[in-house]
């Protein structure tokens, strides 16, 4: 049993903060069916490197879904997707605002058609306000929240983020708490409602910690300058003899003992230290730990509570054993021609299993329409008519 496998949801996204909800989705058991255009379909199919027909980024993004193409700038393929919008639960789409009110699929019509639908709209800016029509991608998002304020490179300047904060935890992440918590409050009331998730707002709740500190103190909070980036000795990242050791030593216990085990026990006071103090301890600290390498000082601390990680770099986090004990890394096979990550959650009484692969493009269309009513002529049709492929 999987805990969402009475939730149907029609996914009209791309690339990768939609796909990325509605495979969370998907792994909880929902029934995505990914509703893909009959020029190219969902762009990320056919971005570099691939691996077998299709990108290898969309095999992991897609997995345990299905693929419907139709044209819904046509009146036959806008009537097949409102004919499927009848029967499900949730409609996920990630268009600039007012694209779908332009294809007459917005709101109001899929509210009257269907009113315990659930229409959930990812966007840069929100479906209101100033910066409604911009353009944007995750970097652009990042910089308004202030979030790249608080990163920096080796020579000070704002450093690029490695992960897109922006699509996979702003947008998608947020997307989905949202369709589950619409899908909750419609258990109680019988009604869907519209959920409107914009990347910005999410990355700027994200700065919650940060905002605190600038409205309680009135200073503006710099890349390294702050508790938890850098500011404090207990709490940055050390270059050992071969790379990097990562330190979370905020508790006083843990910066004590880690102190003790390098061999710096005059330092067990001074973990929160700031300023020219917190510079000379970083730097004695950084002192002792270039004299071994990662492993010997994961050797010397093991087993100790001290909140000391090696830096790892990919691969070396997909051999990692923790991250294989928790079946975080798929082997390549059923999921997909290539390994995958595996899915986050993990629930007592709701499994998670990879159920197909990435579906092809539009390859379950007629299946999928033959079940909303469609007989073999009728589909045909809709294929010659260009309406669906």
């Amino acid at each position: 049993m999987t805990a969402l496998d009475d939730v149907r949801v029609l996914d009209l996204s791309r690339l990768l903060p939609g796909p990325f909800c509605t495979l969370l989705l998907a792994d909880l058991g929902a029934d995505v069916i990914k509703v893909e255009d009959t020029e190219s379909g969902d762009y990320l199919r056919w971005m570099p490197p691939l691996a077998g027909e299709y990108s290898a980024m969309f095999h992991p993004l897609n997995r345990n879904k299905r693929s419907v193409s139709l044209n819904l700038k046509t009146a036959p393929g806008r009537e097949a997707f409102l004919r499927l919008a009848d029967t499900a639960d949730v409609v996920l789409e990630s268009f600039r605002p007012g694209v779908m009110d332009r294809l007459q699929l917005g709101w109001d019509v899929l509210h009257a058609r269907n009113p315990r639908l659930i229409l959930c709209s990812i966007s840069g800016y929100g479906q209101d306000g100033p910066y409604r029509d911009r353009a944007g991608h995750d970097l652009n998002y990042a910089a308004l929240a202030g979030v790249l304020s608080l990163s920096a490179g080796a020579a000070g300047e704002p450093a690029m983020p490695g992960v897109q904060a922006g699509d996979l935890g702003a947008g998608a992440l947020h997307a989905a708490v949202a369709i589950l918590a619409a899908l909750h409050q419609r258990a109680r009331t019988g009604e869907g409602q519209r959920c409107d998730i914009a990347m910005l707002d999410g990355l700027v709740s994200w700065m919650t910690p940060h905002a605190a500190l600038y409205f309680a103190e009135g200073e503006v909070p710099r890349a390294n300058g702050i508790t938890l980036n850098g500011r404090n000795p207990c709490y940055r990242i050390y270059a050992c003899a071969d790379g990097h050791l990562s330190l979370g030593a905020l508790e006083p216990k843990f910066w004590r003992a880690f102190v003790e085990a390098i061999g710096l026990p005059h330092l067990a006071e001074s973990g929160l230290a700031q300023g020219d103090e917190g510079r000379r301890v970083s730097e004695e600290v950084e002192a002792v730990l270039r004299t071994r390498t990662r492993a010997e000082w994961s050797d010397v601390l093991a087993g100790r509570d001290v909140c000391c990680e090696p830096l790892l770099t990919v691969d070396e986090t997909f051999a990692n054993e923790q991250v294989l004990h928790r079946g975080m890394r798929l082997e390549a096979g059923e999921a997909g021609p290539t390994p995958q990550c595996g899915a986050p959650i993990r629930m007592s009484a709701s499994a998670f299993a990879v159920r197909r692969r990435a579906p092809g493009y539009g390859e379950h269309t007629r299946e999928v329409l033959r079940d909303a009513g469609y007989d073999a002529a009728s589909l045909d049709a809709l294929v010659a008519e260009g309406a669906a492929r």
